[in-house]
């Protein structure tokens, strides 16, 4: 069953568009040369009226050369774009500022994602009018059943944990790489992400900005012999946990320094109980560096829900303008 932040509802598993529109096939690459090629025909093949565009991020390889050779044997319409910075948040950056479109597909170029599902996104984005649509690899289970690391399979389902609790949401597959966007969307993000947290920070954008986001269910495949992820799952990972603590301090500051502020009041508190009983009982404080301790937490937990109060409400301004201007 789809699933969406903005409401239930079902939508089309069969292929194919109500409307026909100008469609960009985003597709980071690093060192992608075993795979790009099988990737630019699986959805030259599903979406023939694609504009593929293919960013070669820093590789090292023949992932640029291949996929130029391939475009022109395919007579595919597309382009090869380089971003020299690395990271897969520059080379989307790249390509949203790059590229005009009125639909904007995000996915690997590791041949994991079948392009046949990428019609059903679109499907799925024109009945139920949504700003993106994912992939979600976990109801199916496939996900699961290809990637056998237990440490990331956890990151992945604490990170997902972590947004739908933070922000109220109810999402499956917060970091699938598999996404249709709209143009206003893309148009209205600024990705300010350099690596693969990039996802993360592209749903809880959405979120923050009250845009739909829907998941279908997808099967992906597994990487084809001798590919391997660029994905390290204990730094990639604490990347990934360290975006959200900062958008969680950007787009919910009231409640990051309001927790801030309870716990320091908290530890205050629990710093000047025995100089408060020695005043109490003998009318004299003998646990002086203990007051000192106490009265600048509890002074930095007034500091802290001050600026939680002042941040929120330029964030409600910031969120007043952002409505006006779509």
């Amino acid at each position: 069953m789809p699933h969406s932040s903005g409401g239930g509802g079902f939508c089309s598993t069969e292929k194919g568009m109500n409307t026909i529109k100008e469609i960009a096939v985003v597709l980071p690459a690093y060192n992608e040369a075993l795979t790009i090629a099988e990737t630019l025909e699986d959805f030259h093949a599903n979406l023939p009226e694609g504009f593929l565009v293919v960013v070669d991020n820093n590789s090292s390889d023949d992932t640029a050369r291949i996929a130029r050779k391939t475009l022109d044997r395919l007579g595919a319409k597309g382009i090869v774009l380089t971003e020299p910075k690395q990271g897969k948040g520059f080379a989307v950056r790249r390509a949203f500022k790059t590229i005009d479109a009125d639909i904007y597909i995000m996915s690997d170029a590791d041949f994991t994602y079948p392009a046949e599902q990428a019609g059903q996104l679109i499907q799925c984005m024109n009945e139920r009018n949504a700003d993106m649509v994912v992939g979600d690899r976990h109801s199916s289970g496939s996900y699961l059943q290809e990637n056998t690391r237990r440490l990331h399979n956890f990151g992945n389902g604490l990170v997902t944990w972590l947004v739908n609790t933070l922000f109220g949401a109810e999402l499956n597959d917060i970091m699938s790489g598999l996404r249709v966007l709209t143009r206003r969307f893309v148009k209205n993000y600024p990705i300010l992400v350099n690596g693969f947290e990039l996802e993360t920070d592209m749903t809880l954008h959405a979120l923050d900005k009250r845009m739909t986001i829907v998941e279908i269910p997808i099967e992906i495949r597994d990487r084809p012999e001798g590919s391997e992820s660029k994905l390290k799952t204990v730094p990639d990972g604490a990347r990934v946990l360290f975006v959200i603590l900062q958008l969680l301090r950007y787009y919910r500051p009231m409640f990051f320094f309001g927790a801030t502020a309870l716990i320091l009041f908290i530890a205050g508190l629990a710093a000047g109980t025995l100089p408060v009983l020695d005043y109490y009982f003998e009318g004299f404080v003998h646990h002086v560096p203990l007051a000192i301790l106490a009265t600048g937490l509890e002074l930095s937990a007034l500091i802290s829900l001050s600026i939680g109060l002042i941040l929120d409400s330029i964030g409600h301004s910031a969120k007043m303008q952002f409505e006006k201007d779509l």
